[in-house]
């Protein structure tokens, strides 16, 4: 007992000699010793006394250690002057600052309800005034990726704001630092999704090697990341500076004024008045802001990173991002609202067609972005429904790229599995077939397919462009029928409308051949629901007249002869039906014989 009250008085002694100290808290590694070692006696004596005896102490230390980076920040040119001479001293100091801190953190957040200390202002000064300028640190990136795992369950239920306003911070950290925090930092993603971040989560994610080709620009043209606020880079003559310093350092020569050089500025630096690039590159999360794809710096920079040779820490983000994603869309299928959701799906469709370059990353990226789309519609078919718009907007690009030719098809699917919304979005559904008929006519009309020739294509790729054409008009002519059968009262036009496809020969043979078996189901009302029908029940919790769950069909078949064959016959059999009702002139019934007997 007096052992430990010696180890209390001794480190209580050391935090209160800082204080009295004028150089920074984190030149002194006692300090970060004792802060750990007052945080590990208190847990163990578990007394509210001794908390509060060491709470003042350790806030002092806090805010000092807060205005010491304040100060350094104001003071560049002491600053490039200690850089020049020792960067391995600067870089170490600027490490033990950041470790103090997080042992602070650990401290108000195990013991700040005990003194009563808010932690959320420090938690947020943390990430401006530390993180922010030390993210590009490896040492420093993966402490605190530590840290925020340890105590993720406390940020979520106490602190649920935190994470998700600093998250483009912590994008830049573990776009930066690689794989190697990939695994930790998908454990605390789920903490960044909430309300206020769900949308603007989504371009960020589909925009992460984009991030990390700005990030790397940054570097290029303004020197080294660490210890730097790339905030303060875009008005900054720092590197200048620095390299002005350390000649006159070494030289003796005086420092240049530089501004006779300014025109001979080197043309790979970034823009970083580009409003594109200051979006990537923020540190807070400060609502949706869509990407200028079509901004010259951003499609500068991209084209040079497809085109030249790729950067490690670029094919790292590009196995990264898909993961992120993966956690992403799983949680908004649990936990996230209709209304989030619904805002989701049209920014979606929106970037299905910009994407990053790179073949298999866009192809991985894409195929989930289509899945969950379509998970998303079974979710809620409604959907459908109140997307009416977008989703017509997107049937009407559909020749535009190979991309929106797959989302259209994709749509077209969606709209005739789950009936345009519902049976009770009669107007919705009938807006979605008149688009489903319109782009089937346009087709037969200017013959897409059989008699447009485009003389600047090569003959491969005319020839699959054709099949994707071939391919999307089958899925029209499916969805057609499946609306048809879903809302009878659209049966008429869709007749017409398929008629006119199976007997034309102008469009690829497959096409016509699925409007005729179409038209054959339609003319069949014992099996069209069960073929065409929707797969969902309806709201009474029932099936669809008519509707077989084929997975059952091995305990509930009661017929020796399947139902469908009897043209005649509407909806499920009543009883077992003879060889002699399907194939007349057979009037004899010959009895089963028994299987045991057989053998």
């Amino acid at each position: 007992m007096v052992d430990q009250e010696k180890n209390w008085d001794y480190h209580l002694r050391t935090l209160s000699a800082s204080a009295r100290d004028a150089a920074p808290p984190a030149a002194d590694p006692s300090l970060l010793h004792s802060v750990k070692k007052l945080c590990e006696l208190c847990k163990q004596e578990n007394s509210d006394d001794l908390i509060a005896r060491v709470y003042p102490s350790i806030n002092r230390l806090f805010q000092r250690s807060v205005a010491s980076i304040s100060q350094s920040q104001t003071s560049h040119g002491l600053l490039l002057l200690i850089i020049a001479d020792n960067f391995e001293t600067f870089e170490s100091m600027m490490r033990a600052s950041a470790k103090l801190k997080r042992a602070i953190l650990q401290f108000f957040l195990d013991f700040g309800e005990t003194v009563l200390h808010d932690a959320d202002p420090s938690l947020r000064t943390f990430f401006r005034s530390c993180l922010s300028r030390d993210f590009a640190d490896p040492v420093i990136s993966v402490e605190t990726v530590d840290f925020l795992v340890t105590n993720r369950k406390k940020l979520q239920t106490s602190f649920p704001t935190v994470l998700p306003q600093f998250f483009p911070l912590l994008f830049k950290l573990v776009a930066w630092n690689g794989e190697k925090l990939e695994k930790s930092f998908l454990k605390i993603f789920p903490a960044l999704v909430a309300p206020g971040s769900f949308l603007p989560l989504f371009p960020a994610i589909v925009d992460f090697p984009v991030l990390v080709v700005a990030l790397e620009k940054v570097e290029k043209g303004s020197g080294s990341l660490v210890g730097s606020n790339i905030a303060s880079i875009k008005n900054s003559r720092a590197p200048e500076m620095l390299l002005a310093l350390m000649d006159e350092a070494y030289t003796g020569s005086t420092v240049a004024d530089g501004e006779g050089d300014s025109e001979s500025e080197d043309s790979n630096a970034i823009d970083v008045a580009d409003p594109a690039f200051l979006d990537l590159l923020k540190d807070e999360n400060d609502g949706i802001a869509e990407r200028h794809w079509t901004s010259p710096g951003i499609a500068a920079a991209v084209q040079a990173a497809t085109n030249g040779p790729q950067s490690d820490r670029l094919k790292q983000s590009f196995m990264i991002a898909p993961h992120l994603m993966d956690v992403y869309f799983s949680i908004a299928l649990e936990d996230v609202n209709d209304s989030l959701m619904c805002a989701l799906i049209p920014m979606l469709m929106s970037r299905n067609a910009s994407v990053f370059p790179d073949k298999i990353y866009s192809y991985e990226v894409r195929k989930r972005l289509l899945e969950f789309m379509l998970a998303s519609f079974k979710r809620s078919p409604d959907f459908i429904a109140l997307l009416k718009k977008p989703i017509m907007d997107r049937l009407g690009e559909a020749y535009d790229s190979q991309e929106k030719t797959e989302l259209a098809l994709q749509l077209c699917w969606a709209i005739g599995e789950h009936g345009g919304g519902g049976e009770t979005r009669k107007d919705a559904a009938r807006e979605l077939f008149e688009s489903l008929e319109l782009l089937l006519y346009e087709n037969l009309s200017s013959s897409r397919l059989g008699l447009r020739q485009d003389v600047s294509l090569s003959t491969n790729s005319t020839g699959s462009e054709k099949a994707a054409q071939s391919r999307l008009l089958c899925f029209v002519v499916t969805a057609i029928a499946k609306l048809a059968t879903y809302h009878r009262e659209f049966l008429p036009r869709a007749h017409v409308s398929l008629g006119k496809v199976a007997r034309s020969r102008l469009s690829d043979a497959r096409v016509w051949t699925r409007a005729r078996d179409c038209l054959g189901l339609l003319n069949e009302p014992a099996i069209c629901m069960s073929v065409l029908g929707s797969s969902r029940q309806s709201k009474e919790n029932k099936p669809y007249p008519g509707t077989v769950n084929w997975s059952e069909g091995g305990t509930k078949m009661i017929a020796h002869i399947p139902f469908y064959i009897l043209a005649g016959q509407a909806g499920p059999p009543f009883h077992d039906f003879a060889f002699s009702d399907v194939l007349p002139g057979t009037d004899e019934r010959r009895p089963m014989q028994n299987p045991k007997e057989a053998v």
